[in-house]
């Protein structure tokens, strides 16, 4: 779209806002004239909730979905969530899957631009040996999307980390297993750092934040010092997100997001490729969360610099590791399992780092029986009478 259209579209907004404030009935009529191809598809949390339902329709496991308060700060803190004008409650979508009594609890992060339905083919094959709990962050997915008006890499981490904290207060949790994929990997692991009393084990799948800038490979430094990389860069610092471009498109959005689903879980994966109706209901469901109101994701350019490189290294923190960790990788995922590697180093608890085979960056889509088979053998300890003799299942590697 040309910058003459977004400011074109923006004020066309702005003109709406205005006449609805002063005549809500004329502005109702008068706007239902625009074509329908020039309408924007409507996302709200209640359409996110929807395509939720429809996506966990393909899980056969009960479950119950809810929406978990968690205040509208932490206690004791000026700081709503963080310096949001409202003082209203937040809430943190959660679903819990029927799990066997006595099962170790397993509770599941999400990455950047996802939410917890991402793991739709996971929940089955998890909730028999576990009571798996997986959650949309604080301002993604069906969760409260409050203003996002964090200031910096401290205060963006805080909004994760205390956000999960009162979620896990409210939910009554303590001694579980805690799992992040990417992004939710990075926010799972600064938990565990500040709060390790509550995490019995932690599995990182994919995770971000474990590079530094003095990590960037000199083709990447030579592309920063182009036009083309201080254009991008500028975009980074500016907070310019993917999100922006499937709102600013409008009604051409769903097909944006269709196009990328087929891409990354069907041209391109190397294992079992989404179904015909999986991928129908994954981008309804992605379309919905990528085009509601931004929040959670504007903490992209303070945790991170362009290049995707953490302005606060979890390699710096390796060493005050006090949670058992397992990593765990597709083969041809793009986070290197190196900086695992050097991590393992500095670290004073038991670590193993497990590679799954014909996968990327989203293992427990592109391969998920190998990433179920990997996540049981990092909980083996929770799951078996003798762990000791557990050898690490066919196809997986060690690294």
């Amino acid at each position: 779209m040309s910058l003459s259209r977004l400011r074109w579209s923006k004020m066309a907004e702005e003109i709406r806002n205005a006449e609805m404030r002063s005549s809500p009935a004329s502005t109702t009529k008068s706007w239902s004239l625009w074509p329908s191809v020039l309408r924007w598809i409507p996302s709200s949390t209640d359409h996110i909730l929807a395509a939720e339902k429809r996506l966990l329709s393909l899980v056969k496991t009960p479950y119950v979905q809810e929406k978990v308060n968690i205040g509208s700060g932490p206690p004791g803190s000026k700081v709503r969530w963080f310096r949001s004008k409202s003082d209203e409650p937040r809430f943190i979508n959660t679903v819990t899957f029927d799990a066997k009594d006595n099962s170790p609890t397993l509770v599941m992060v999400h990455g950047y631009g996802a939410s917890q339905g991402f793991f739709f083919r996971n929940f089955d094959a998890l909730a028999n040996r576990f009571r798996v709990i997986a959650i949309d962050q604080l301002g993604w997915g069906g969760s409260s999307r409050p203003d996002f008006t964090c200031k910096s890499t401290e205060e963006t981490e805080a909004w994760f980390i205390d956000s999960f904290e009162e979620w896990r207060k409210a939910k009554n949790l303590s001694n579980f297993i805690l799992l992040g994929h990417s992004f939710g990997g990075y926010v799972a692991a600064k938990y565990a750092l500040k709060h390790p009393d509550h995490v019995q084990h932690l599995i990182l799948v994919g995770p971000v934040g474990f590079s530094s800038e003095s990590d960037a490979s000199e083709s990447l430094i030579r592309f920063r010092a182009t036009w083309k990389g201080a254009i991008l860069n500028h975009l980074w610092e500016s907070n310019f997100t993917p999100q922006k471009i499937i709102r600013g498109i409008g009604p051409w959005g769903p097909n944006l997001v269709q196009k990328y689903t087929s891409a990354r879980f069907g041209t391109y994966t190397t294992g079992d490729t989404l179904t015909d109706e999986e991928s129908k209901l994954l981008t309804d469901y992605v379309y919905h969360t990528l085009a509601a109101k931004a929040s959670g994701e504007l903490c992209l350019k303070y945790i991170f610099s362009f290049g995707a490189f953490a302005r606060m290294p979890l390699i710096h923190s390796a060493s005050e590791w006090k949670v058992p960790t397992t990593f765990i990788y597709g083969h041809q995922d793009w986070v290197s399992y190196e900086g695992a590697q050097e991590a393992r180093k500095r670290m004073k608890v038991p670590c193993e780092i497990i590679r799954v085979p014909q996968a990327g960056h989203f293992a427990f889509i592109d391969n998920a029986n190998g990433f179920h088979s990997a996540v049981l053998y990092a909980c083996r300890r929770y799951l078996s009478p003798d762990p000791d003799a557990e050898l690490l299942p066919e196809g997986l590697t060690s690294a």
